[in-house]
């Protein structure tokens, strides 16, 4: 093997060796770097309604988030069509409703399965929905407390509504009486889904 060959030799082994150096760099880098943050708000686990299965809120970080706690025999069960609309209509645009059941207030007495058998068969249902949640007092959902902190309002009743912007930041809460297609809070929806998260 002559210089010549020698030297073409070494150069092509020390761009091979740059080659998966920067490679190597590149996966570290990329391994390091930590997902996109998640809001307090939503950094909790709770399990699907339909199967039971842990569910992260974060993956809806950086969305606009209307959290509900819902029961299957209240005067504002009817409430599950407009949230559905609700939910339907602005989901491209980065809205999410999110439905907790609960028997706070003695009107979710059934099952998970026969709520979610419920939601589906009577007001087709396609939002989130979670596992049967306690929203208020002491052994309240995490979640729930913290809404309750940043509002000053735990749910009263069944329907209860908050409204968390794109930042992670509580907007607002309504009241039972509020619903779903009320002026008051597809406005405030609609403004908040125009912020950029």
């Amino acid at each position: 093997m002559n210089n010549l060959q020698v030297n073409s030799w070494v150069r092509s082994l020390t761009w091979a060796i740059f080659a998966a150096v920067l490679g190597l760099a590149v996966q570290v880098a990329q391994a390091s770097t930590p997902p996109a943050a998640c809001p307090a708000i939503l950094n909790h686990s709770f399990d699907r309604l339909q199967d039971e299965k842990p569910q992260s809120l974060c993956q809806y970080a950086g969305k606009v988030v209307l959290v509900v706690n819902t029961a299957s025999f209240c005067g504002f069960t009817g409430q599950y069509k407009g949230l559905e609309a609700l939910n339907a209509k602005y989901k491209e645009q980065g809205l999410v409703v999110l439905g907790f059941p609960s028997n706070d207030f003695a009107q979710e007495k059934g099952s998970n399965k026969d709520i979610a058998d419920f939601c589906e068969s009577t007001f087709g249902v396609k939002f989130p929905m979670f596992t049967k949640t306690q929203v208020t007092g002491d052994g309240a959902a995490p979640l729930f407390k913290q809404l309750t902190a940043q509002t000053g309002q735990k749910p009263r009743w069944n329907f209860h509504k908050y409204l968390i912007g794109r930042d992670g930041k509580v907007i607002d809460q309504y009241s039972s009486m509020t619903g779903p297609d009320s002026k008051s809070l597809v406005a405030a929806i609609e403004k908040s889904l125009k912020t950029k998260p």
